[in-house]
């Protein structure tokens, strides 16, 4: 035998002596370590962790809290473009192979060997599965054989409509997505079924390197990505030429805040989310819990949008305070881009409030550069709100010069200076049958400061706490046609709980004796002082209590007539649904039912109802009258703007502003829904002279209110039996006067003579008695 052939034959002999040794020993793994693969129970029991969800009353999602964000989507619903995007990404013939493609090992294979290293992976979506389910991410050959194996497994086990359906809902995609249904609503805000082909290209693009093709940290290496799945799709011919066209040429929209959603109720969402963690405390943030709160998507987001633009008017008014911070520019590197957008991160974005750094600055135009490498030049009425900041006698802290840190914000007129406002505001409105909640808004932003408003500010409510002191002298005798003294007043320090005290009304008129309706309806400060001082201040320290205020928070002198307590925005809303429901307490309250993840319901509130005398607070008299005094505030006192905006006259509330104009409120009701808006600063200082609640505070009412009572018919509340209209006004039958009324008290009877006190007061309940 020639030397040459008998080479031959011993390399082939050698080789299949190779092969099945090989062969061998992959039968004595599989003998071995086959029997010893995990359970699969895992899987044919899915049960993945489910983040805890948060929905308005009408079904919207406002809240998730979760490590892993996930909507579990079953295989038949998964839109059949996205099904084909992923195949044509990850694992093209994933229905013809049986857990290992072999045609895609060699291909792999034959691609790193003349591409000189790794350069194809081979992982088919089973592969992926059994990665998810039970092994590492280390790159080992032991743990590649055992992926193998338990493809087999599953693949034996299991449908491949099952196996995608566990791919598709397990995965990671990046923003602490889990699976694809919960991508689609994080990325491009809309559910899975509606996705485009250029949206699930995307979001296919993703489980390879979830990071690296974030279309929200990385968009240009995203849409590298998206294009070579577009383009194996139309290899594939899973779309036509024209499909791939439009795909390539369409722009998408993708949501730059993963934590937005599509009603802005952060504030509702957390105090949710703390009910059903002390209610619920096991596995809460992963059983799939599902909390229904009280309320409606379109309400919320218009008292949203009413706080902020009432937030951003005030702030607009008191006029620009100049750069937010300054960054170096001499010290950025030699990708300043890069550096730029690392800086920028400190100032972190606000809806339409972006934070920008200026390149460069003249008292004309400046140049400015966002996060992602967008710059613009901004000159002309864009700047017009800064420009006392970009003179030369700008203070050089504040000037608006190279370096400087500025917001910009756009409207549909183009970019413009803008500013993070100091100010902070809250609004709350509720039904006054039950006290469900029906929007809430705790702060001008959540991310900003988290701080609820509503719940926890503990605030003055100035004139705004004056119905209650009348509601209590109702109960006294008084009535809305009782005169009573509009003169200046001197109170001792003995009726003070402090020092002497020599308040003023609010405009510094004074009018002499007037009916209590005229003094409401004008908020007349010494009106309400003489008529506690009549009634006596602990009575009206218990009657409070009555609306379920802490009598502890309202000392019993003087100045509570002037609403020199404290209050909670959520108090004064309760407090006023007395008057709106006739009379009745009702609690309010913000989570309806909690459900499992399967919608069986685990808890559910039990409201009482106005109309169970059990929850009787008032006289229904007593309601109605202040009902009448407060309607007549908001057609011709001192709100009414309400009546005129909102062209109608069935409208009560009343307006606060305390001392030296730290706190503006408006608190008010319809018959159907009752509201109260406040705004001030966390640290109190003054709004400014102008700022009043009828002026600051009341806008974000109304405009609250256009929404809410759209649609809702003119409805007065219904005169209650007991009452009698007499000497042009209404008064309980048994005190209808039978004469004229001789006034409650002389300037100084029961009220000692004073001068003013020279040093500020140093209790709390004097330091900021309200001016209106």
């Amino acid at each position: 035998m020639p030397s040459t052939l008998r080479f031959i034959l011993y390399s082939i002999s050698f080789i299949i002596g190779l092969i099945a040794i090989g062969i061998g020993v992959i039968l004595i793994v599989l003998v071995l370590a086959y029997p010893n693969l995990p359970s699969l129970d895992v899987l044919t029991d899915y049960r993945p962790k489910m983040p805890l969800r948060i929905m308005t009353a009408d079904g919207h999602l406002i809240g998730e809290f979760g490590e892993e964000r996930r909507a579990v989507v079953r295989i038949q619903d998964v839109p059949e473009v996205m099904k084909q995007a992923i195949m044509a990404a990850e694992d093209e013939r994933f229905y013809q192979h049986g857990g290992v493609d072999t045609l895609g090992v060699l291909r792999a294979a034959y691609a790193n060997f003349i591409g000189g290293g790794k350069r194809q992976g081979a992982s088919t979506i089973t592969m992926q599965v059994a990665r998810n389910f039970f092994l590492s991410s280390e790159k080992t050959l032991t743990r590649k054989m055992y992926e193998a194996l338990l493809s087999f497994k599953i693949e034996h086990n299991l449908s491949k409509d099952q196996i995608f359906e566990l791919y598709i809902n397990q995965i990671f995609l990046g923003q602490r997505a889990y699976g694809f249904a919960a991508a689609s609503q994080i990325y491009f805000g809309k559910p899975l079924s509606q996705i485009s082909i250029a949206e699930a290209a995307m979001l296919a693009g993703l489980p390879k390197a979830p990071s690296a093709f974030n279309p929200v940290v990385n968009p240009k290496r995203a849409r590298i990505r998206q294009e070579y799945v577009l383009k194996r799709m139309r290899d594939l011919d899973f779309i036509t030429e024209e499909q791939f066209n439009t795909a390539m040429n369409e722009t998408l929209v993708v949501r730059r805040d993963a934590g937005q959603y599509s009603t802005h109720a952060e504030y509702v969402a957390e105090m949710a989310r703390q009910i059903t963690a002390e209610r619920f405390p096991q596995d809460v943030y992963s059983a799939g819990l599902q909390v229904i709160t009280t309320i409606q998507k379109d309400e919320q987001e218009a008292a949203y949008q009413a706080l902020r633009k009432g937030v951003l008017d005030y702030d607009r008014r008191q006029g620009y305070r100049g750069a937010e911070s300054f960054i170096d520019l001499k010290q950025m590197g030699e990708d300043q881009e890069e550096s730029l957008d690392v800086a920028l991160q400190e100032f972190p974005a606000i809806e339409n409030l972006i934070p920008a750094v200026i390149l460069e600055a003249s008292p004309r135009q400046i140049k400015t550069y966002m996060r992602g490498g967008e710059t613009l030049t901004l000159s002309g009425d864009a700047l017009k709100f800064a420009s006392r900041m970009l003179d030369d006698k700008a203070p050089v802290t504040k000037k608006l010069r190279r370096g400087a840190v500025i917001r910009l914000s756009k409207d549909d007129k183009g970019w413009r200076i803008a500013q993070l406002p100091e100010v902070e505001a809250a609004f709350v409105s509720a039904h006054p049958k039950d006290g469900a909640i029906r929007a809430l808004v705790g702060g001008f932003d959540f991310n900003h400061n988290m701080f609820n408003h509503v719940t926890q500010a503990w605030r003055q409510p100035g004139s705004s706490f004056k119905p209650f002191i009348y509601s209590a002298a109702l109960e006294k005798g008084f009535s809305p046609g009782s005169i009573v003294l509009d003169e200046p007043v001197t109170v001792s320090a003995a009726q003070t709980g402090s020092q002497a005290w020599q308040p003023k009304n609010y405009d510094g008129k004074y009018e002499g004796p007037m009916k209590l309706r005229t003094a409401l309806t004008k908020s007349k400060n010494m009106v309400s002082i003489r008529l506690l001082q009549a009634i006596g201040p602990a009575y009206a320290q218990d009657y409070i209590t009555r609306f379920g205020f802490d009598a502890e928070r309202h000392p019993p002198y003087l100045t509570m007539a002037l609403g020199a307590g404290s209050v909670t925005p959520w108090q004064m809303a309760a407090a006023y649904a007395v008057f709106a429901n006739g009379g009745y307490r009702v609690n309010p309250y913000i989570v309806k039912e909690i459900r499992d993840q399967h919608g069986r319901v685990l808890a559910q509130a039990t409201p009482a109802q106005a109309g169970d005398e059990t929850l009787r607070s008032i006289d229904p008299r007593n309601a109605y009258l202040m009902y009448s005094m407060m309607r007549d505030v908001t057609i011709y006192g001192t709100a009414g703007r309400a009546s005129a905006a909102l062209k109608r006259q069935d409208l009560a509330g009343k307006t606060g502003t305390t001392n030296d104009h730290m706190d503006a409120w408006f608190c008010g009701f319809q018959k159907t829904v009752v509201g109260c808006a406040w705004v001030g600063f966390d640290q109190p200082k003054s709004l400014g002279n102008r700022e009043t609640g009828g002026f600051t505070a009341l806008p974000i009412w109304i405009a609250y209110m256009q929404e809410a009572l759209r649609g809702v018919p003119v409805e007065q509340i219904p005169q209650p039996e007991g009452i009698t209209a007499a000497r042009d006004d209404i008064y309980y039958s048994e005190n209808v006067p039978p004469a004229p009324e001789p006034e409650v008290s002389s300037p100084d009877e029961g009220l000692p003579t004073a001068t003013p006190a020279q040093e500020q007061p140093a209790k709390p309940v004097v330091e900021a008695f309200p001016a209106d």
